[in-house]
């Protein structure tokens, strides 16, 4: 599984009260609601793929699988973009998320 991207961790160790509080924030945006686990990480990777951004997807593929999300799941989620995204954009998140599933 391919881990975080070398940028993202350096910011995160050069910029330590941010990490925290984004920490912090993350765990409370989770907490926060009814959704479980499983829903929640289907979310995120749904958000990453509407907003276009490969990195995001690539992080959401590694922690739905993390989280014990069948492949099957995370491609359907895929194809759930087709509607609202259009073929081209869930092409490219088919790409992103094949990424972590071939890799």
């Amino acid at each position: 599984m391919s881990e975080k991207p070398k940028a993202h961790n350096q910011f995160l160790t050069e910029f330590p009260t941010i990490a925290a509080a984004y920490e912090q924030l993350a765990t409370a945006s989770h907490d926060s609601g009814p959704l479980d686990g499983k829903t929640r990480q289907l979310v995120k990777l749904a958000l990453a793929i509407g907003l276009g951004h490969e990195g995001a997807v690539h992080a959401h593929t590694r922690r739905a699988l993390e989280a014990g999300i069948a492949p099957e799941e995370i491609k359907h989620v895929v194809t759930l973009a087709v509607t609202t995204l259009g073929l081209p954009n869930t092409v490219a998140a088919y790409t992103w998320v094949n990424d972590l599933l071939n890799g």
